[in-house]
C-alpha cells in the first residue's frame, strides 16, 4: 500500500529527491487517517479513495515543510496587497479538504455536530 501511495505522491508533484521526508509523512498520514475511519471500517474498505487521501495529505504536509505552501493567494492590509502564485489547479491548502471529502463516506467523528438550541 505504501508504494502505491508514494507513486501517487510523485504524480501529485513530489520529487524523488524528497522521498526521505515523504515516506514518514505518508506513514503518519496513513495512521492518522485510518484512525479517523468509522469503527469496523478498514482502509481497504475505502478502495483507492484511501490511497489518494493519504497521498494528498502527505504532499500537502511536504509542501508545508518545504515552505511551498501556497494556500494564501491574496492578502491585504491597508494599502499593502500581497499576491502569491498558486501554480494552477487546486492550491496546496485545499488538498487536505479534498482528502477529507474523498473519505467522508467512511469517516467516523469529523468534529462537526448539530447542537440543540432552546427557542
Amino acid at each position: 500500500m505504501t508504494q502505491e501511495i508514494m507513486a501517487l505522491c510523485r504524480s501529485l508533484g513530489a520529487g524523488e529527491d524528497q522521498e526521505e521526508l515523504l515516506l514518514p509523512l505518508v506513514q503518519a498520514a496513513q495512521t492518522r487517517l485510518a484512525g479517523r475511519l468509522r469503527a469496523g471500517v478498514s482502509p481497504e474498505d475505502c478502495g483507492p479513495a484511501f490511497l489518494l487521501a493519504v497521498a494528498l495529505t502527505a504532499v500537502e504536509e511536504l509542501e508545508g515543510a518545504a515552505g511551498d505552501d501556497r494556500s494564501v493567494t491574496s492578502f491585504t492590509a491597508g494599502d499593502l496587497t500581497i499576491h502569491r502564485e498558486t501554480g494552477g489547479g487546486r492550491s496546496a491548502g485545499s488538498r487536505g479538504q479534498l482528502a477529507q471529502e474523498l473519505l467522508s463516506p467512511w469517516l467516523g467523528e469529523t468534529g462537526f455536530c448539530f447542537r440543540g438550541v432552546r427557542g
